[in-house]
């Protein structure tokens, strides 16, 4: 469990945090002839090595960057403009299920852990796992739905505003389901209603306030499921 907890960070941190969107840019428009798509293959090889931490493991690490590689560039060759969703998530299940086989392919089962180390590894990735990937795939899932009757000039928001909200949002979401207080939970979604009522009732438009309310559903109720799951895993002995 931890050698894939290891890896899935690796994998959050390659994917999300350290590929900037002018890489993305250029792999779509020039697929394999992207320089980008063999850095990015180089930093997912470079990170499963390095935070496996073992040199046995480095083998596999290559597999990791090779199978990750053909992954994108399948979904680089096939995806259309309407099919962008699809293929996002079809590629983050794939990947998952490669970082699934090597732990299964590899057995590392003669390493022991002591349990502070464990919680470490497990926490980084969930509160990670909350952060950037969570809002990439919660607009890549509700982009179909994208209001387009809001004019940017109206728009006095502060600059990403919205993201960050939804970072810190799940972020204490996660820390009251692993402190037991779920009752805060509550507050936080009755608070947010509350200052978001202004707005939607200003906007005087049906579909912004569902697209709002559908992300803050998908939002909590990610953020809870990956609560539950990482306070399980803490309880494991």
């Amino acid at each position: 469990m931890i050698l894939f907890t290891k890896l899935l960070l690796a994998h959050l941190l390659g994917d999300f945090i350290w590929q900037p969107n002018s890489w993305v840019t250029d792999k779509e428009n020039k697929k394999y002839k992207s320089k980008f798509l063999y850095f990015h293959i180089l930093l997912h090889g470079t990170l499963a090595a390095i935070l496996a931490g073992e040199i046995q493991f480095i083998p596999y690490a290559i597999l990791i960057a090779v199978t990750h590689g053909i992954i994108d560039l399948i979904k680089l060759s096939f995806q259309k403009n309407n099919t962008k969703r699809t293929w996002f998530v079809t590629d983050q299940i794939l990947h998952i299920l490669i970082l699934i086989s090597i732990v299964l392919l590899y057995k590392n089962k003669s390493i022991i852990f002591f349990w502070k180390e464990n919680n470490f590894w497990i926490l980084a990735t969930g509160i990670l796992l909350l952060t950037k990937p969570t809002s990439i795939f919660i607009k890549t899932i509700i982009s179909i739905w994208s209001p387009e009757s809001q004019n940017s000039n109206q728009d006095n928001s502060l600059a990403n505003a919205g993201n960050y909200i939804g970072i810190l949002e799940r972020l204490f979401v996660f820390g009251f389901i692993l402190t037991g207080h779920f009752e805060a939970i509550g507050f936080l979604l009755a608070a947010k209603s509350i200052f978001r009522f202004g707005d939607l009732k200003e906007a005087k438009d049906r579909k912004l306030t569902e697209y709002v309310m559908i992300g803050t559903l998908i939002s909590f109720g990610i953020s809870t499921i990956v609560g539950l799951i990482i306070q399980s895993l803490l309880q494991l002995p």
